[in-house]
């Protein structure tokens, strides 16, 4: 059983910050790609960014220069956002591509957080 639980979201004003983690947990092997996602009320579900294996990241034009994406050792991805925006007021949500002990590789969602940019 693998679970990604996020962390972080909150109220924050207008060029505020955050910082979204998401926790790994679980019969892990190995994570491969790891991704945030978020999704605006009456929107779709945008992809935000993505950190490779080897630690290549990729953002959204969107964010692109204000939201960085970060892992470590521990199983955590990180969603570093700065400058936020009103617009950037979503549920956002961790995904990733995990192996587990049986070699079996799936994609797996967290169940999401909050994140409101507001005065």
């Amino acid at each position: 059983q693998v679970q990604l639980v996020e962390s972080g979201g909150g109220l924050v004003q207008p060029g505020g910050s955050l910082r979204l983690s998401c926790a790994a947990s679980g019969t892990i092997l190995n994570i491969y790609d790891m991704r945030w996602y978020r999704q605006a009320p009456g929107k779709q579900r945008e992809w935000v960014a993505i950190i490779m294996r080897r630690g290549t990241t990729i953002y959204a034009d969107s964010v692109k220069g204000r939201f960085t994406i970060s892992r470590d050792n521990n199983n955590r991805v990180y969603l570093q956002m700065n400058s936020l925006k009103p617009e950037d007021t979503a549920v956002y949500y961790c995904n990733g591509e995990i192996e587990n002990l049986k070699n079996m590789r799936s994609n797996y969602w967290g169940q999401g957080t909050q994140v409101t940019v507001s005065s």
